[in-house]
Formats: C-alpha cells, structure tokens, sequence
C-alpha cells in the first residue's frame, strides 16, 4: 500500500491529528459502509488517519479494507494474530500518529460530526474522554433484528446505565470515545487478559486518575445489533461470563447493574426449589413455599409487558409486543452466563506483559 500517515498531514499542519482505531474480524458485511462514514467525517477543525486493525479475517474484510486503502492515503491496515480486541486496539494505539485516538466499532456507523463534535467537546468540558450517542439500529428489516434491536435499545432489557440508554454528561463509561493519546498511554492502555468490558476496567482506571468522561449529544453514531435472538443469546451468556471475570480483574470497574441478571436467575431457581420442596411441607405453610416464585413470575411478566407496549408505542409497531420473550432470553442466559463464571471459578486468561503490535501492512 502506498499510504504513510505523513501523507495527511500536508495540507494542514496547524489542525491536530486525530487517529481513529477500528478493531474488525470477518465483518465483511458491514466494514465498507462503516469506513464510508468515518472517510465522510468533517476534518475542518482535524486531520484525520484511519487504524483499521484485523483480526485475521476469514472472510473478505481484509481485502476490502485493502482496496479503500489502496485509494485513500488516510487508511492504514494493520494486522492484530492474537485476534482479541484488546490487543487490536492497543495495536492501534501503539502505530497512531495522531495527538488524539478515536475508539470505534465495526456495528457501526457514525454521524459527518462525529469525530469533530466529541474532539470540541472534550476541550469543552475539560474531559478525558468524548463520545457520542450511541442509536441501537436493526442490522437488517428481518423480524428478529428488529426485536433484538428493541430490546437492546431500552432500559428494561440493558438497564438505564447502558451506553445504549446513557443521557448526555459526565459518565463511568462512554461508547466509541476519544481521548488524548498520552491519556490512555498515562494509564497503560487497554488491559489485554479482559477479552471484554475492557473499556469499563479503562474508564474506571481514567477516573481514578482524575480524568472525567462526557457523553455528549450533540452528535451521534448508530450501532447495529446482533441480527437473531440466537445470538443475542450467545452474546448474553459471554457478557455475564466474562462479568465475573472482570470482577475478579477489577472490581472497582463493575457496578451493581452488571450482576443483576445472575441475581434473577439464582433467585428463580431458588424459588422453583421452594416450589418443588412445597408437597413436602405442612399444609399450612405450602402457600408460603409457592407463593416466591409465582410474586416474581408475575413482577417479571408486569415490566416486560410494560417495557414491550413502551416499544410498541414508540415505534407504532404491534410486533413489538413479543419482546417480553426476547427479554427474557436475554436476561436468563446473560445470569446463566454469570452463574457459570461463578460455579467454574473462572480464570483469568493469560496475557503477554505489552500487548504490542506484531505486524504493520503498509
């Protein structure tokens, strides 16, 4: 490839660099489009170089990545063997030329100001970290898309702490951020054993240091969901996996909100126990053996029910009343997931020291 990140910089040698860090693997589907947006981004008051950082793709991400390279000088293609995201965007970070590092997604595309409006309001409110809205969107118009996008969307099925449900202004945690580069060096960077909730151990780790988070609605990016219920699922039980994991690396950067689903599903078990155990009690206090399940049964189906008509209202679409069953996938195999960590006494996976780059295709 014929790109050097020099190259960006001839026109203007007065704007700050800003380089944007994009971790990908076999994301074929959507990286071109997501590339479209952030090549799109006003650069009036930034320059603008592009990490994209593949994890060994399988599928034609690499190639594609290739040729938008091969005609614009700001897009770099870095290679990461160990395929985790922690060491794709620590790579990243490492090779940017820029005074400034942009985290982003491959789900997702981001607004023309995206990376100009969050640079603004970082200096604004003297934060250490800017980012934008994130809009949950359907990754395609198919029926369960549109509901996993639903669910992920609202308060009721990620909590109102969720990226996805955050209001703008200072945050323990912001999607999609941008930060100084001597910031996240300062700090040591992404922790490469968290294969997730990496960006929730770095911003606790940035706010012990005294560094505020903002999230600011002035603009925004649309992150596109997981596209069936199966692997909504799949993405659940990882997530409260790798919850305990977390926990276990740094407690400080999980809060109450994360253990929650693991709480409802220890306390259905529980009370299906107390159910089952009920024929074996006195008569007189068998009520009191059944009566826990059928209290949570029916406060669980109350709030999804509730949380399914909000949806239902809001996009003026009646299949949005099925979500009570996709909430319930969620949530159950999200607390299985962390129930599993915690039954298995999950380990921490090992990690090279550094976590830096291997290898650099120019």
């Amino acid at each position: 490839m014929n790109s050097t990140p020099h190259n960006i910089r001839q026109e203007s040698h007065d704007q700050p660099l800003v380089s944007a860090v994009l971790a990908v693997r076999n994301e074929e589907r959507y990286i071109e489009s997501v590339l479209q947006s952030l090549l799109l981004q006003d650069t009036s008051s930034c320059d603008l170089e592009i990490l994209v950082v593949d994890g060994d793709s399988s599928d034609a991400t690499r190639k594609i990545v290739e040729r938008i390279a091969n005609r614009n000088a700001r897009v770099r293609l870095l290679i990461n063997h160990r395929q985790k995201t922690p060491y794709a965007f620590n790579l990243g970070i490492h090779a940017a030329e820029g005074e400034y590092i942009c985290i982003l997604g491959a789900h997702t595309t981001y607004a023309k100001d995206y990376i100009a409006t969050c640079l603004r309001e970082l200096h604004l409110h003297n934060a250490g970290g800017c980012s934008g809205v994130a809009i949950t969107r359907p990754s395609s118009d198919a029926f369960q898309a549109r509901l996993v996008a639903w669910v992920q969307a609202h308060p009721f099925g990620t909590s109102t702490g969720s990226v996805r449900t955050r209001k703008a202004g200072f945050s323990d945690t912001i999607p999609y951020p941008i930060f100084l580069k001597s910031t996240l060096i300062e700090v040591g960077a992404y922790d490469t054993q968290l294969h997730r909730n990496q960006d929730n151990d770095l911003s606790q780790r940035l706010r012990t240091r005294g560094h505020k988070l903002y999230l600011t609605d002035r603009t925004y990016c649309e992150y596109f969901a997981s596209p069936t219920v199966a692997s909504l699922s799949r993405y659940a039980f990882k997530t409260g996996f790798w919850n305990i994991i977390s926990f276990k690396k740094n407690r400080a950067s999980m809060s109450l909100r994360h253990f929650v689903p693991g709480v409802f599903v220890a306390s259905i078990l529980l009370c299906l126990l107390a159910f089952v155990s009920a024929s074996r009690a006195p008569e007189h206090v068998q009520l009191w053996f059944r009566l826990p399940l059928f209290s949570l049964v029916v406060a669980y189906v109350i709030a999804s029910v509730g949380a399914a008509f909000h949806i239902a209202s809001r996009e003026r679409d009646a299949t949005a009343l099925l979500t009570p069953f996709i909430f319930l996938a969620l949530h159950t195999c999200y607390g299985v997931g962390v129930l599993a960590a915690v039954t298995i006494n999950a380990p921490l996976p090992s990690c090279d020291p550094d976590g830096l780059p291997e290898k650099v295709v120019d």
